[in-house]
């Protein structure tokens, strides 16, 4: 490779070294709304950017989700259906299959409650279920009646032996505690200076100027650990990068 290439192959590195950097500063930037934005009481929130905590209602109990696996009553699910495979002398979990679904919900704490469309939401949840296919062991039968709508066979092909499958989801179920930060804005689904059933004219919802929107199943600390931990090892791996990259070129042009 010639001088002029090197320095193009090197100068790829120092752009990933950037971008590193660039995600680390967005991450702090997101702390900072968290550290810095109050929880509001729902009864007391105001329009745009706030932090609210409480118990999910369901808004329209005909629209209510059935999760795929388990089929539990939610209004939000994701799924993931994974098969362990090898290559050579690897192997790894591969992901062939997901989803997600969601609906408008109440968040309702001790004053009231609002309305919240998960569209376009980060949402942080834990793992609500998991379920096993393995030589002598089926999945259970809920999780077959779903691969079988899918066209998706647990059974391999050699004397219908189970493959080593595993089936996840991830829930917002009504009652689960949530932490949301987002936008509060006009609810399109009521009439303007109007309460109807104790609901206010608000919503909340990715906004235009802050477009943080999280839902968590965790509390603010432990969500506000993980955009305290990251920035710090993104700046070192994009510096090593960048200098170990800067003393190439020198090398290569001197």
């Amino acid at each position: 490779m010639n001088v002029g290439g090197t320095l193009i192959f090197f100068s790829i590195f120092l752009l990933f070294g950037s971008i590193f950097y660039i995600i680390a500063f967005y991450f702090l930037r997101i702390k900072h709304f968290i550290q810095n934005t109050p929880t509001s009481k729902i009864r007391s929130i105001a329009m745009g950017f706030a932090e609210i905590c409480g118990k999910v209602l369901s808004f329209d109990v005909n629209q209510i989700l059935i999760s795929p696996f388990s089929e539990q009553k939610c209004v939000y699910y994701k799924y993931t259906i994974e098969e362990y495979r090898s290559s050579g002398k690897h192997s790894s979990w591969v992901t062939i299959k997901q989803g997600i679904e969601k609906r408008l919900f109440y968040l309702e704490d001790e004053t009231g409650h609002i309305l919240v469309d998960p569209d376009k939401a980060s949402i942080d949840v834990s793992l609500s279920n998991e379920y096993e296919s393995r030589m002598g062991r089926d999945p259970p039968y809920n999780v077959i009646k779903f691969l079988e709508g899918q066209n998706i066979r647990f059974e391999g092909i050699l004397f219908g032996i189970n493959k080593a499958m595993r089936f996840r989801e991830y829930l917002i179920k009504p009652e689960d505690q949530l932490y949301i930060i987002g936008t509060v804005e006009d609810n399109p689904f009521v009439k303007d200076a109007t309460v109807i059933d104790g609901v206010t004219d608000m919503i909340m919802k990715k906004g235009k100027n802050i477009k943080f929107f999280c839902i968590s199943d965790k509390n603010e600390k432990q969500l506000l650990l993980k955009y305290i931990l990251i920035p710090p090892v993104l700046f070192i791996f994009g510096s090593i990068v960048m200098i170990l990259t800067i003393i190439a070129i020198l090398k290569t042009v001197m």
